[in-house]
């Protein structure tokens, strides 16, 4: 007579399981459940990819001008068309993607940054919440529009002369969008620190003497960062739109240095007559922000304690 062995439920983790668990591990696993994010994490790394590692083979000059071959919407020899000056449209989208994407990574630190180290005063110093949290009031009243053209128009021009059309006008762009878009991430994190500073490890670091700044970086801001790695995926998504919006405008980039939004800008006079111009930077803008708006659910959904097992 067979027994049949005694087997654990599935349901169940076993004692090595839950030992081995990381919160790494759990987190993607939560995240590969939005197929959302993963769709847009794979066309992001094409579009990433694309404008990187594309000008390696696609080895066309995007400043080279060829009359002959303006206003083109499509051909064998430039798949995405040309210009009205003959050049490469999708050599200008590749270089221009870089610049774009690199501008809103760059300013996402810096708007994160400093959003952190307010929300991390105000939130674990009592006698500092008041002053930086109106602070904070009153940069998110601003206009932010006009005031980002205001300080366009006052700073560009000298750094333009100290560190050249192009070095100037980037680091002006960086400060500028990242110096006005720290505001939701200090009232973030200021909420999630008043929430951690009342749990029982941070009343026994105080017991045993632990510095401010010691519990701070140790204690406190690891437990803040989920929150903080999710607003940051949004950030460069607004970053992106905002330096868009500026070299729309004409206050961006010179010409002959492009971003996407600079390409926008240039095509929209030839709109009736060649529309790739503008349909392709702006087709490149949109993906890039759904997708990086896409990413930023799935990790919030990853990292929520409430959705994890």
């Amino acid at each position: 007579m067979t027994t049949k062995a005694k087997t654990k439920p599935k349901t169940l983790d076993s004692a090595e399981e839950l030992q081995a668990r990381t919160f790494a591990g759990d987190a993607w696993k939560q995240f590969r459940k939005h197929k959302l994010a993963l769709t847009a994490v794979a066309v992001l790394a094409i579009i990433v990819l694309g404008v990187v590692v594309g000008p390696a083979f696609w080895t066309i000059d995007p400043t080279y001008i060829d009359i002959v071959a303006a206003y083109q919407i499509t051909s064998p020899e430039h798949p995405w068309g040309t210009d009205s000056l003959g050049r490469d449209t999708l050599a200008r989208a590749m270089q221009g993607g870089r610049v774009s994407l690199m501008i809103g990574v760059s300013a996402m630190f810096v708007s994160i940054s400093i959003g952190t180290i307010i929300g991390l005063l105000s939130g674990y110093f009592s006698r500092l919440d008041n002053p930086l949290m109106r602070m904070t009031d009153i940069f998110i009243s601003l206009p932010q529009l006009p005031l980002l053209l205001v300080l366009m128009m006052l700073f560009r021009e000298p750094l333009k002369a100290s560190f050249g059309p192009e070095g100037g006008v980037f680091i002006l762009m960086v400060a500028v969008i990242g110096g006005l878009q720290w505001m939701p991430t200090a009232r973030l994190v200021r909420g999630e620190v008043l929430t951690v500073k009342s749990r029982e490890f941070i009343t026994a670091a105080n017991a045993v003497g632990s510095r401010d700044g010691r519990i701070l970086s140790s204690h406190i801001l690891p437990n803040v960062m989920s929150p903080v790695i999710v607003a940051a995926t949004f950030s460069v998504a607004a970053a992106i739109i905002t330096e868009s919006a500026l070299s729309f405008l004409g206050l961006g980039f010179p010409p002959d240095f492009p971003t996407w939004g600079r390409l926008l800008f240039d095509g929209k006079d030839y709109l009736t007559i060649i529309w790739t111009l503008v349909f392709w930077p702006g087709l490149l803008i949109s993906l890039t922000v759904l997708c990086v708006n896409f990413i930023g659910d799935g990790l919030r959904d990853a990292l929520d304690p409430r959705l994890r097992k």
